[in-house]
């Protein structure tokens, strides 16, 4: 296994390790502000674990790395142009980028279970499917 491949595998495995933490969107109207906070930690994780894979992606493929103050959002574009995941999962992971801006932003007392439940319920679906695009991307180089 190629160093970017074994890289990859290993934010892989910690996205992995959040979810098998994270409660069931069920759960979130009965948790805690803090237990709350903990959940929009976790996906505050899985996101940054989504940006870790594509920016070393794009590093790997000598594909320029965003900057500025909109580099985040520039990240799922150059992703999605270079044809390394799907407008479709680009669609998806605004979603999480959108919470990652929020959380990074506000105060945990702002965090509502109902606004978190389709992020919580939503990722093992939106992971698998960045996971099956990632892998097929590669296997093509």
């Amino acid at each position: 296994m190629d160093k970017l491949s074994q890289m990859i595998q290993a934010e892989f495995e910690n996205m992995e390790a959040v979810f098998n933490e994270m409660p069931s969107a069920s759960n979130l109207p009965y948790l805690s502000t803090l237990e709350l906070a903990g959940v929009a930690a976790f996906i505050h994780n899985f996101y940054n674990g989504i940006e870790n894979v594509l920016k070393q992606i794009l590093f790997s493929q000598k594909i320029f790395l965003p900057e500025g103050k909109s580099w985040h959002k520039d990240l799922l574009e150059a992703a999605s142009k270079n044809n390394i995941i799907s407008e479709s999962c680009k669609n998806y992971l605004g979603q999480y980028l959108a919470f990652r801006h929020f959380f990074s932003h506000a105060y945990a007392l702002d965090l509502y279970p109902d606004k978190m439940e389709p992020l919580v319920e939503n990722s093992k679906m939106v992971y698998n499917l960045f996971k099956q695009e990632i892998r097929t991307y590669l296997s093509s180089k």
